[in-house]
């Protein structure tokens, strides 16, 4: 009994000992309370600060129509070559709803909210299956905006963030609470870009299709509203596939949605992508196109009146000469060409020819002169100049007999045109007959990366690949670049080596050139000239008379790609560069066109139109840029002497 006290009375003590209640303890929850509350507080603030926001009149000049200037196209003698006015003037006009097709207007409620009658200007299911969207791309591929929301970033632009998409559901709210929907509808498809400067469905059925927005049909419904989320890239004018692509994708919608008939949609999708007839087609169509792209990429306002470098009697002489050609070759199997002229002292674009005609449906607007394609042995001149920078001469011989090059890919053992061997070929014959094997073996010598940099500092962007990527073909021309890359590269050469970017808006009095960089020295540019403007050195290969011979000093070459696929003829005089392309768009190789007997006879007669314009002048000598003549043994291509005289 007693040790069962003492038991209990020591468990006691101890647990005494060990439990210390504090002094003042703090309830859990006042801690809680003293962030919920302030938060709840500020929250509740800011809601009815929002609220307060959204219930605030509209300012009232946010829905006037206003008067827009629109853009005037001008040629350089001041010539309109193109407007994005509408007929009556103005570049668009105010359309009320009730005077919209009801297609029309249904093909944008399909393709941009087709819940639009069913929430208050956010949609918060869109709004969800587009984060679940992006979340599961990894990327933003979706935006769930309203068309409530497109017209808040219409009247108040906002930067493509999370943050502008908060501004633009505010304000979807804000309009919402203080207009119907009908009024949100006709604001919005009177300000929607649909490219081309083109603002509203009126402006765009009146660009695309010469239509008013009252009489389009199924199809050009389903168009319109298919390329309102990408209206730079995907319209017609200037990715005619893409749109076709918009406007099916459309019309399955239209038809699933029951707003289509599957009959009617079917026939919408044949029809022509764009309109051919109606109003007058605009002039220089690829060349004002690529200009109104090249505006709305950079967020310029395109509004006024602009004068480009466009010489509009010459760009009509030359589609005139573009469509001979393509009658001419036609038996040949050659269905396309193009030509772009460059001034070489301004880098102003005279002429641009993209394709013999623009209102084809789907040929007519690929665009050749920005088109990229393999250019075969026009990219010579430039291994070449690189060589004589790197102290070659065009007296140094080079090896023109067979041999097989042990690459990463494998075996390559390049092969000459007329499936020849020369033997030792000086520098200057192997150029100006365009022999492949001395080439490669240049490339071989130089480095292919050292040619691939000269290339891309000459300006053509469109060689992305690694060096290891082209190989030796590179001297060859195996890799993509558009002609316009093509003309102003040779321009650099016909400049002293120094390369400039091209221009497409006239040249203001005392307005100075852009800063240029150096892609060869003065004299390697010369001498490359001089011997592409030698009919002598190009004798071996393609005889006394050629496309190339003019009565005037011009450096010409011409360019064969694989299979008789490309044809490409250049030629800098000292006063502009002219550089024709032909071929078929398909990439469908002609029938033994090579680049001589196709492009050169379109190259020659370009060449000679431009000149009765623009004086050709005199290309840079070589002896101005410090080169001197010598006598030259033939057999080891060093200066003569009496044991090897000339």
């Amino acid at each position: 009994m007693v040790a069962c006290s003492w038991c209990w009375g020591r468990r006691r003590a101890a647990d005494e000992r060990s439990v210390h209640l504090p002094t003042n303890p703090v309830q859990p929850n006042v801690t809680a309370r003293r962030v919920v509350i302030p938060a709840l507080a500020a929250s509740a603030a800011l809601l009815v600060g929002l609220w307060i926001w959204v219930a605030q009149p509209l300012p009232p000049a946010l829905l006037a129509a206003g008067t827009d200037p629109g853009l005037v196209l001008l040629d350089r003698h001041g010539r309109e070559l193109r407007t994005t006015r509408a007929g009556d003037g103005s570049r668009r006009r105010w359309v009320p709803l009730g005077e919209i097709d009801p297609d029309l207007i249904a093909a944008f409620l399909v393709a941009e909210d087709h819940r639009f009658y069913r929430h208050g200007g956010v949609d918060l299911r869109a709004v969800g299956r587009a984060a679940w969207s992006n979340l599961r791309a990894g990327r933003v591929v979706s935006g769930g905006s309203t068309i409530g929301m497109q017209l808040a970033r219409l009247l108040r632009p906002v930067p493509r963030s999370w943050s502008g998409k908060l501004q633009q559901a505010l304000w979807a709210l804000r309009l919402e609470r203080h207009l119907d929907k009908q009024t949100i509808l006709e604001q919005y498809l009177n300000r929607v870009p649909l490219g081309q400067g083109a603002v509203g469905v009126e402006a765009g059925a009146a660009l695309y299709f010469a239509a008013a927005a009252s009489e389009v049909s199924l199809g050009q419904a389903a168009l319109l509203a298919g390329i309102a989320r990408a209206p730079s890239g995907d319209n017609p004018l200037v990715a005619p596939r893409r749109a076709g692509r918009r406007r099916e994708h459309g019309l399955s919608r239209l038809t699933a949605l029951g707003y289509a008939l599957p009959g009617a949609a079917h026939r919408a999708a044949m029809e022509p992508v764009i309109a051919t007839g109606g109003r007058a087609a605009f002039l220089a169509p690829h060349f004002t196109s690529q200009i109104l792209g090249w505006t709305e990429r950079r967020g310029t306002p395109a509004a006024g009146r602009w004068r480009t470098s466009l010489d509009l009697s010459l760009q009509e002489e030359l589609e005139a000469e573009v469509r001979h050609t393509i009658e001419t070759l036609a038996r040949r199997g050659a269905r396309h060409a193009a030509v772009v002229v460059l001034d070489n002292g301004t880098g102003e674009i005279l002429a641009w020819v993209g394709s013999p005609d623009f209102w084809a449906d789907t040929a007519g607007q690929v665009d050749m002169v920005v088109s990229p394609r393999q250019p075969g042995s026009a990219l010579k001149p430039f291994l070449y100049a690189l060589a004589l920078d790197r102290g070659y001469t065009p007296a140094t011989v080079l090896p023109d007999v067979a041999r097989v090059y042990q690459t990463a890919t494998g075996p390559y053992a390049p092969r000459n045109y007329d499936r020849g061997h020369h033997g030792p070929v000086r520098v200057r014959e192997a150029l100006g007959s365009s022999y492949n094997i001395p080439a490669v073996e240049l490339a071989e010598r130089l480095g292919v990366p050292s040619l691939l940099r000269v290339l891309r500092g000459a300006g053509f962007a469109s060689l992305r690949r690694s060096a290891e990527f082209y190989g030796l073909g590179l001297a060859l021309g195996n890799g993509d670049v558009s002609l316009l890359e093509l003309a102003n590269g040779y321009r650099a050469l016909a400049s002293g080596g120094v390369w400039r970017p091209y221009r497409w808006h006239a040249l203001a009095p005392g307005e100075s050139l852009e800063p240029g960089r150096r892609i060869a020295g003065e004299r390697s540019a010369a001498l490359v000239l001089d011997i592409l403007a030698d009919p002598v050195a190009r004798i071996p290969a393609f005889g006394l008379e050629t496309p190339l011979d003019f009565p005037f000093p011009a450096a010409a070459k011409t360019g064969t790609s694989r299979h008789f696929t490309d044809n490409w003829a250049i030629a800098a005089t000292g006063g502009f560069t002219v550089a024709v392309w032909v071929g078929n768009f398909s990439g469908r190789p002609m029938e033994g066109v090579s680049g001589v007997r196709g492009a050169g006879p379109l190259l020659h007669r370009a060449v000679l139109a431009t000149a009765r314009r623009y004086p050709p002048g005199q290309l840079p000598a070589p002896a101005s840029a410090g080169a001197v003549p010598a006598g030259i043994c033939r057999l080891s291509g060093l200066r003569a002497s009496a044991r090897c005289p000339t």
